[in-house]
């Protein structure tokens, strides 16, 4: 139980692609979290992140909230993830943080990016919407597509390894099969559909083997994926983050050498 170690502790948390817009609207899907570490005593806050804004231009936000207080431990779900990542390769910056868990991020990218930039219609339809929403040009889509993130993970690949030899690491991917119940079942199309295109075990949008952050600790479970964020049947958003910060604070967060049997075996 992290409770003890946390009270007192700066807690950042970075949402995913359109993260700010849900809660703008009343549908905050990390709300719960939030609460749970005022109640217990963390000192946490949201990054304000245009997320549907170029990584890079996120991750420089992310990087001036680390510097704007004591250290903090981080935690961010999906894009978010990669945003926190480009922002932690800077030594001057993970100096503020104390740890970094990601959540369903796709460090490789997503298949589902590269569909919809292969229809430019519909590209330039979500990017209108997303403009009209007030949300941003809708320019970071592209830093999501399987190819430009395999480029930048080769290229920092290095950075990677360092950050991770200094830095505690935690990165959880999930799956979602046909035993999915509530709302993780609206991923099981998609999903299906990754299968079908050679990604393996996947939670409607990014896979297991795009969701683990090569050096860092991991975990695999059984969502969609919001499952492992939003409140809803047949999930526990507070349990999995009390479980990641309690490994991610432990002396050694490895993965989990009894892993839920029900989840997907990892790629090779």
């Amino acid at each position: 139980m992290p409770g003890a170690a946390l009270q007192g502790q700066r807690v950042l948390l970075a949402y995913g692609l359109l993260g700010e817009g849900m809660a703008r609207i009343g549908l905050d899907y990390m709300a719960g979290q939030l609460r749970w570490l005022r109640a217990i005593g963390a000192e946490a806050s949201v990054v304000a992140l245009p997320t549907t804004a170029r990584i890079a231009d996120n991750a420089a936000l992310i990087a001036a909230a680390l510097r704007a207080g004591p250290p903090a431990l981080l935690v961010a779900h999906s894009k978010g993830g990669l945003e926190s990542l480009a922002a932690l390769l800077d030594p001057a910056v993970s100096r503020h943080c104390r740890g970094f868990l990601a959540l369903q991020s796709p460090f490789y990218g997503s298949p589902v990016a590269d569909a919809v930039l292969a229809r430019p219609w519909l590209h330039r339809g979500l990017a209108t919407l997303v403009q009209m929403a007030g949300l941003g040009a809708g320019e970071g889509l592209e830093d999501l597509s399987t190819a430009a993130r395999h480029r930048w993970m080769q290229e920092h690949a290095g950075a990677i390894a360092a950050l991770a030899a200094r830095l505690p690491l935690l990165t959880i991917g999930s799956a979602v099969g046909e035993e999915a119940v509530g709302p993780d079942r609206r991923y099981l199309a998609l999903a299906r559909w990754m299968e079908a295109e050679g990604q393996g075990p996947n939670d409607g949008l990014v896979s297991v083997a795009s969701a683990l952050l090569p050096g860092a600790a991991h975990r695999v479970l059984r969502a969609g994926h919001r499952g492992l964020v939003s409140a809803g049947r047949g999930r526990d958003p507070v349990g999995v983050l009390e479980a990641g910060l309690a490994a991610l604070l432990s002396p050694d967060p490895r993965p989990d050498p009894r892993p839920d049997p029900r989840a997907p075996r990892l790629p090779a």
